[in-house]
Order: C-alpha cells, then structure tokens, then sequence
C-alpha cells in the first residue's frame, strides 16, 4: 500500500512542477471568481477540519519520543503533516477544475460523476464518523446522548449552510477570523510573547532544511496524513476551482504553498509553546478550540454537500428547501451511524482516488487533441 502511495505522490510533485515550468503564465480563472481573502477564506476551511485545532497538543509528545520523527524537531513534524508542499495536491486539482476539465468533460462521464459522487459522499460522511468518534476526546465526559445530537446538528447546520453558495462563503468568511481569534487568544493564554513566537517561528526551518524527509511517508501515521490529503484533494479542487480570481498558475501555487501556510505555522507554533511549558488548557480555551473546530467541520461538509448535490442534481431548485435538507440530512447521518458497524479506513478511499487519478490521467491522454487545438498558451 505504501509503495503505491508513494508512487503517487511523486507523480503528483512531478506533474505539479512540469505543470508550473509549461503553463506558469496561464490565467486561471472559475465559474464563480470571488475575492482573493474569500477564495482563500474557501480554500482553507474547506481543505482543513477539527483535526488542525485539536491533534497538535496530542502529537507534540509522539514526535518527540518516536525514533523515526528524531532528525528535527515536533514543530516542524507537525508543521509537515499539515503544511505547505502537502498543498500541491490541492494545487494539481484546482488546476486540472480551472483548465483541463472545462475541455475534456472527463468528470461528465457517467461512470467516473458516479465514482466521483460516491466518493464524495463517503468522504463527507465519514468526516462525520470520524468527528463522532474522537468527541469524547475533545469534550471530556460528553453523554452519549449529547454526543450523537452534537453530530446530528452538525450535520444540519452544513446542509442549511450549503443550501446557497452565499451561506458557504460567508461561514468561510466567519470560521477564518475565528480561527485568528482563536490564535490570539492561546498565544495570550500560554503567555508566549514576542519573542516565544519568534523563536518557535525559527523552529520550522526543520521542516525546511529537511523537506524532501516529507515527501514520501515517514511512518505509518504519517502515511495516514498523505491517504487523508489523497481522499480530500479531487472534491476540494473540484469546488474551489470555481471560485479562482485570474491568478496566473504560478501565482496559484504560491499562493497555495505559502497562504495557508502562515496562520498554520502561526497556531502549531503558539500550541508548541503552551506544550513547552507544560501549562493545562483551561475549559473556557478548550471550548473555544472545540467551538472553531466544529464550525470548521460545518465547512467541510457543507462544501462537500454543496458539491455532490449540484453533481447530481439534488438542489434546493429541484427539491425545495425543506426536502432537500431533509434528504441530505439524513443521508449523511446514516451513512455517519453505519460506519461504526464497518471497518472503513480513510486509507482505502485514498486508494481509490489515486486509482482515480490514474484513470484520469489514462484518459487525459486518450483525448490530449482537445488539449492542443486549440493550444492551451
């Protein structure tokens, strides 16, 4: 398994860099440009979920008892697991949403809409599973019966919110400057300072002296992270594609590196300090951070719901409101219920996907004259 995940990953940098180096001056834009803030307010809730908030203070301590993790520092362990060239793979397939789908239609054939949608949807839900799952290690002592009805309303809130596009943009626009609020707040709780964020700031050149340690799986965990990146990166292209504001490919894949990159070094390098010193997170701060990652949570799935519902169809037009909420609603918390009767891994959806991409690419090549003429540049 891991010899095909990292075929594939290499392939993914090698097609991002030949893409860059051939078509760096192409001017991508979407269906739906929006602002540059908003596109990456879009881009970033919807690509991440509660696992950026809640995992680092949990991992900190692995990274830095494991053997394999020890040619840097936990930061920069964690920082790579989450951090800029893992955003190559949103890069390729916002790329392939903006330039290359428009003239293939490869994703309107009707075998790979139903591969593609059911990905989608199994993704989306076991997002869910896997929010329901670690609850009791966010909320501590949460009541079975709350914790089902948290996932419940959840899974309610991101269907509403994905019921127009203007309520996606505008949770995006919301959850991001929470997200800011939620930096500010830990970094004057843990009493870093200046200086404490400078220097663990100075950390991450681990991560960057040793970069290509990152490109193929260091352990088990962290091949967990690259399937994870792998399940997400055709859906999260797919929708945020649309929203792309005349950005020339090279600007995109900047702009994809370094953007996102900034507030997460930013909050993994004010968590690190608290980790530091060793200090208890308070319940008011530990509420926060469950707070920001449940709506980060609704901004996933709302974006995942919003897509697979116009792929297929099932819109508020076609259905009317109440239909369709109820519709999607229960579909998802179904589908979230009867995952924890089965053993799917997020592995395995990343298998499929990058069996995917490889018919993808198959047949990228089998219509390569639509590509040519007329040429793209």
């Amino acid at each position: 398994m891991q010899i095909i995940l990292s075929i594939a990953v290499i392939l993914v940098l090698i097609t991002s860099l030949a893409l860059v180096w051939r078509c760096g001056n192409l001017i991508l834009t979407g269906e739906m440009p929006a602002k540059f803030f908003a596109f990456f307010a879009i881009l970033f809730t919807s690509g991440l979920d509660v696992g950026l908030i809640m995992f680092p203070l949990t991992e900190f301590p692995v990274y830095e008892a494991e053997p394999v993790y020890d040619f840097t520092n936990p930061l920069a362990i964690e920082f790579g697991f989450w951090g800029f060239l893992i955003w190559l793979f949103y890069f390729l397939t916002t790329f392939y949403f903006c330039v290359v789908e428009p003239r293939l239609k490869i994703f309107e054939i009707t075998w790979v809409r139903i591969i593609n949608n059911t990905i989608i949807i199994g993704t989306c839900a076991f997002t869910g599973f896997l929010f329901l799952q670690y609850l009791p290690d966010y909320i501590v002592g949460i009541t079975p019966l709350a914790r089902y009805s948290l996932v419940a309303l959840v899974v309610l809130g991101a269907v509403m919110s994905s019921m127009d596009i203007r309520y996606v943009k505008i949770l995006s626009l919301s959850s991001t400057w929470l997200f800011f609020a939620l930096i500010g707040s830990m970094w004057v709780y843990g009493d870093i300072g200046l200086s404490g964020l400078a220097s663990n700031l100075y950390e991450l050149r681990g991560y960057f002296s040793n970069i290509h340690q990152f490109i193929l799986p260091l352990s088990d965990y962290h091949a967990f992270y690259l399937f994870w990146w792998f399940a997400w990166s055709i859906m999260i292209g797919q929708f945020v594609s649309r929203f792309v504001t005349g950005l020339k490919t090279w600007q995109l894949v900047v702009a994809l590196l370094v953007i996102p990159s900034i507030p997460i070094s930013i909050w993994f390098s004010v968590l690190f300090g608290v980790y530091e010193q060793g200090l208890e997170i308070s319940n008011f701060m530990t509420g926060f951070m469950v707070f920001v990652g449940v709506v980060f949570v609704i901004n996933s799935l709302d974006s995942l719901t919003r897509l697979y519902s116009e792929n297929l169809q099932l819109t508020t037009s076609r259905l009317g409101r109440v239909r369709y909420v109820m519709l999607h609603w229960v579909l998802l918390y179904c589908l979230i219920l009867l995952y924890q009767f089965t053993p799917l891994q997020i592995e395995w959806i990343g298998l499929i996907v990058i069996g995917l991409y490889a018919v993808i690419a198959m047949l990228i090549v089998q219509r390569r004259k639509h590509l040519t003429n007329p040429p793209l540049i």
